[in-house]
């Protein structure tokens, strides 16, 4: 739930005519996770499962609140795909340790193909997201309807994140 939920708040300060930038922002997540998980599957990078799965729903908040500063759209679409390469990172930890606990043994043919369902779905997955929001457009403006989206976004990764707090 949360991999979607952040996709949302990728997209969420988008426009249909700008869906090339929101492409490049999701490149650079999906690299950003893909190094990790990579990395993690494979036992070079080992992080603590806990402190993983706390900081996924942290990124969402920072990605929210990020779109709540920058309602009209993303003004350095460098700098935000920079960002979600980062939290990609954080993201593709939480899915090395589902795999690992899928497979036992080798998990490299595992991995890509785990990894190339993720994007088949991901693409699936933001093909209505932009669906969604186009059509939103049609009845609100663009920084009230990424505000709402944005605000909800928070609230609900907030909630994942107290849900996670380890004490």
């Amino acid at each position: 739930m949360d991999h979607l939920l952040f996709l949302v708040a990728l997209a969420a300060t988008y426009q249909a005519g700008r869906w090339r930038d929101t492409g490049w922002v999701i490149s650079a997540f999906t690299v950003g996770h893909s190094v990790t998980l990579a990395l993690a599957a494979t036992h070079v990078v080992r992080l603590p499962e806990r402190a993983v799965e706390l900081l996924i729903p942290l990124t969402i908040v920072a990605t929210g609140l990020h779109n709540l500063r920058d309602r009209t759209g993303p003004s350095h679409p460098g700098r935000r795909s920079l960002l979600a390469g980062g939290f990609g990172l954080v993201h593709g930890a939480g899915f090395a340790s589902y795999l690992e606990r899928m497979f036992d043994g080798p998990v490299v043919l595992p991995l890509l193909g785990f990894n190339l369902g993720i994007e088949l779905g991901q693409i699936a997955v933001l093909a209505v997201i932009a669906g969604v929001l186009t059509l939103a457009d049609r009845v609100v403006t663009l920084p009230a309807r990424a505000t709402a989206v944005s605000a909800a976004v928070v609230v609900a990764a907030a909630g994942m994140a107290l849900g996670r707090l380890p004490w």
